[in-house]
């Protein structure tokens, strides 16, 4: 007869796949900027905004309806609209606005600043209660980020830089809130009902604010206008937040440290942004910190 799996032993196949779902979500998430930057030159910040929230919210619509999944409960609506105005409007269009004045590069070191903004609202929003040596790490992680964008000049591009502390502030309360809701709804259901709610707004904008001719547009931009809707609006979330909920929102957003290493090789191989040896060398310090802050968190 075969016994059950060992309690301890499912929580740590559990916790193990978070892990693998997170980093995929992250990786997803690492051509975000880059793929932004490229679009941006294109397209205005805003009708790239509100296109890109549009054609995965059509997207996830049609998901919806396909699976026949029944609508949220009334008391999860304000959880929704959390996760929407801070993964489908407040991150989008703060970081289209910052790389209109830095580099994708440049912005994809911030983003080491997200796996502590995620763990504050994991604590705020989530009930976790991550070990002190946890927030040691986490706090090391996020002072390299901030010394490094201190010794680059911050009054190269206050603008930039400001837009990309707010959108980081906003993207870890949507992360966190998208986890919290996970538990319940169900990781893609989240993300997929966020998109769906904010499209009777996103939907009539995008006509709005559509260029008078797209004859110009290149197709590297129509590519990252596609990448940025498929893979950082829908795709990646649905691995993210499975992530999240397996293996913890303070634990697993430790992850996104990783992200600026990803995105740095992508901005210099398709890019080709110069990245110097202060940029590398405080990108891995910061990774190594995920190591530490991973055997803080329960």
């Amino acid at each position: 007869m075969q016994t059950a799996p060992h309690p301890q032993h499912r929580r740590q196949d559990q916790t193990a796949g978070g892990w693998i779902n997170g980093l995929i979500g992250v990786v997803i998430f690492s051509g975000s900027l880059p793929a932004t930057r490229i679009a941006v030159q294109e397209f205005a910040p805003v009708f790239l905004t509100v296109a890109r929230a549009s054609i995965a919210g059509i997207v996830a619509l049609c998901v919806l309806l396909l699976l026949r999944h029944t609508c949220p409960a009334r008391h999860q609506l304000l959880a929704l609209c959390i996760v929407a105005l801070g993964v489908v409007i407040g991150f989008p269009l703060l970081t289209a606005l910052a790389l209109q004045y830095v580099t994708s590069a440049h912005s994809i070191v911030f983003v080491g600043l997200l796996p502590l903004a995620t763990a504050v609202f994991a604590v705020l929003r989530g009930g976790e209660r991550p070990r002190p040596v946890f927030w040691l790490f986490s706090l090391l992680g996020s002072s390299l980020v901030v010394g490094f964008a201190v010794s680059q000049g911050l009054t190269a591009s206050p603008t930039g830089d400001l837009l990309m502390l707010l959108a980081i502030l906003v993207c870890g309360l949507g992360y966190a809130e998208g986890a919290r809701l996970s538990r319940t709804l169900g990781g893609w259901q989240v993300i997929c009902w966020a998109l769906v709610l904010s499209l009777p707004i996103m939907l009539p904008l995008s006509w709005l604010t559509a260029p008078s001719s797209f004859a110009h547009i290149s197709l590297p931009a129509w590519l990252s206008l596609g990448y940025v809707s498929l893979f950082s609006m829908l795709i990646g979330f649905v691995f993210w937040y499975r992530g999240l909920v397996q293996g913890g929102i303070a634990a697993v957003g430790q992850l996104q440290l990783l992200q600026p290493f990803f995105g740095l090789a992508l901005a210099v191989t398709l890019l080709h942004e110069q990245v110097s040896v202060t940029m590398i060398v405080v990108t891995v310090a910061v990774i190594l910190c995920v190591a530490g802050a991973r055997k803080g968190t329960r």
